[in-house]
């Protein structure tokens, strides 16, 4: 309540939380009149074959289609109306409109033949009335304030407001010093900008970029004739020559993707998981642009970023697209990971995951990993007690992790068997390492008995658990006095004892096997604790899935370093060999004799 009689500063706040009060009346009431176009006829070509069976403005970003995303935001901004225009699979798209409660109307408008963009706004020329309305891309993922950009439209008497921003693969649209728009790329008639953008201080003009979100007053249609293809940049280059200059409004501090191609597309569901994810890490932070660094990657085809939002970070692993039916990668990632961070075990949080782009969020643990503490780690008890307490991690990983499993969780197999190593441990050492790197020529049928009686030895065990099936250094994150495991989308049940071979016998450490032989001794005892253990029939059956780890281990790296050009695994090659070696000599004779031949002439 403001009391009179006070002094000039009260009186003259009061008249600014007066003139304040007025403005936001007068914007509600601006905002409330406006309705909106989202131009989603096209085919989506550059989609392809995705759009075959989905339209693009029904792509998901996290489970939520792009074209609902816009007509919610566009409500949120003050539309009273929505109208989308529609050609390749309108159906899907007006079943989808229909299906849901705006609390405005939202209209579909079919296209039989596709009118272009300008030829779409005056086909709906019934549908707009004497104020300004709004036009948006259906292919546009962004945060721009579609609100203060009607604002803005209204504060000037220009016809047309065309949102900009500097984006260098798609600027062009010359803008002058004013920010009106004087021409787009290279077209004719509009007034010639200069051939080049110049970067002295007082240049003329500049390039930007159009965002795909446009305000018209309702005269731009006379400049658009009916029933015909026409764009919406010819009607613009028209008014030019008119002298009638269209306004750009000029973004910046935005996130904004085109997903016209898969991989804005990708870009846009990156944006949204990490965002996501970083509310979760710190809800408390405000909006900015994120900042991405690419990390290093593994032996697979994913793509792992790092995202910050101040000091605030997470990590993105990009899976890619998955596959049409099945359980793919990144599900496995995803569901496995849930599973052992219920059981209590030391894993990355996942904070979220987009099935559509095969894109996972999860916790930041930073870069240092076992491998390099080990190889920093000058004192050989050192080194013993890291890997200890490594193996409690293994043993209660192998023990509470197969508790509740579901192999549903799982791809490619969903245990770890006489199929698998023979096709993925033993095929893959013959085809990729003996044959496609060492230039051998040797059929697997020379040595499948032996393989499969090698595989068969591996499995005639009574301790099955959950195994990860990489656990090596590399997997193995070190913060502080704590291990935490990752890459665990290979997990599935199997023999326990080949994850401990795979962190014994690890290449990139290269452990001396007086070292291997105390901590398998040490594993032993300590896994007694969980569960009866027959000392002779494990260590029988441990050195056998070490022989199939060895295999999988040269077959892994021969086939990234030859086939996939990634030589930072070929240094590891020899060290991997010489553990095989000595693996097939302390191997049973009548078991693997050819086997053991071959590799000794190596």
């Amino acid at each position: 309540m403001l009391t009179w009689g006070t002094t000039k500063d009260n009186i003259f706040g009061y008249f600014l939380c007066t003139a304040a009060s007025l403005t936001a009346i007068f914007r509600a009431g601006m905002m409330s009149g406006m309705k909106a176009m989202i131009l989603a006829a096209g085919l989506g070509t550059r989609l392809l074959p995705q759009t075959k069976k989905t339209p693009k403005p029904l792509f998901p970003i996290l489970g939520q289609p792009l074209i609902d995303i816009l007509v919610r935001r566009l409500k949120d901004a003050g539309c009273e109306a929505v109208i989308i225009n529609t050609h390749h699979l309108a159906e899907k798209i007006d079943q989808f409109v229909k299906g849901q409660d705006y609390g405005i109307p939202v209209y579909t408008r079919y296209e039989p033949t596709i009118l272009g963009t300008g030829g779409a706004i005056k086909n709906v020329e019934d549908f707009w009335d004497e104020k300004p309305f709004m036009v948006v891309n259906s292919d546009v993922f962004t945060n721009i304030d579609l609100a203060e950009i009607h604002a803005f439209h209204l504060s000037h008497e220009d016809p047309v407001t065309l949102v900009l921003h500097d984006c260098p693969p798609f600027n062009h649209v010359w803008v002058d010093l004013g920010d009106h728009i004087v021409g787009f790329g290279q077209l004719e008639p509009c007034p010639p900008p200069p051939p080049q953008p110049l970067p002295e201080a007082g240049t003329r003009f500049r390039q930007l970029a159009f965002t795909g979100i446009q305000i018209l007053d309702p005269g731009v249609l006379d400049f658009i004739p009916p029933g015909a293809h026409y764009s919406i940049i010819d009607a613009y280059c028209e008014m030019i020559r008119s002298g009638m200059t269209p306004k750009g409004r000029i973004v910046q501090n935005h996130y904004w993707h085109d997903i016209g191609t898969m991989a804005g597309y990708q870009g846009a569901a990156r944006e949204a998981l990490a965002r996501e994810a970083l509310e979760t890490v710190s809800p408390w932070a405000e909006p900015a642009t994120l900042a991405w660094a690419n990390l290093e990657g593994d032996g697979s085809d994913r793509t792992w970023y790092r995202v910050f939002l101040g000091r605030s970070s997470v990590v993105l692993v990009d899976h890619g697209l998955p596959p049409e039916g099945g359980t793919c990668e990144a599900d496995a990632f995803f569901a496995i990971g849930r599973h052992l961070h219920a059981k209590g075990l030391p894993v990355p949080r996942l904070y979220g995951y987009d099935r559509p782009s095969g894109m996972v969020a999860l916790e930041d643990l930073g870069d240092l990993h076992l491998q390099t503490v080990v190889r920093c780690t000058k004192s050989p008890a050192e080194v013993v007690a890291h890997y200890r307490a490594v193996m409690d991690i293994l043993i209660k990983m192998g023990v509470e992790g197969a508790k509740g499993f579901d192999p549903a969780y799982t791809y490619q197999t969903p245990r770890y068997d006489r199929d698998l190593i023979m096709e993925r441990e033993a095929k893959y050492f013959v085809t990729a390492f003996l044959n496609g790197y060492k230039g051998l020529e040797i059929g697997l049928e020379k040595l499948k008995e032996e393989f499969e009686l090698i595989a068969d030895t591996a499995l005639d065990t009574d301790h099955i658990g959950f195994i990860h099936r990489d656990f090596q250094s590399r997997n193995i994150l070190v913060r502080g006095k704590n291990y935490y495991v990752i890459d665990f989308q290979g997990g599935r049940l199997g023999p326990l004892q080949y994850d401990l071979a795979s962190l014994l016998i690890d290449p990139y450490v290269e452990l001396p096997q007086n070292v291997q032989d105390g901590l398998l001794s040490d594993y032993l005892t300590r896994l007694s604790e969980f569960v009866p253990v027959d000392p002779g029939r494990f260590l029988r059956a441990y050195q056998y899935c070490a022989i199939n780890r060895n295999l999988q281990i040269l077959g892994a790296f021969a086939f990234l370093s030859h086939e996939k050009d990634k030589k930072d695994f070929e240094p590891y090659i020899p060290a991997a060999l010489r553990s095989l070696k000595q693996r097939l000599q302390n191997a049973e004779p009548r078991v693997c004799r050819q086997l053991r031949r071959i590799v000794e002439g190596l």
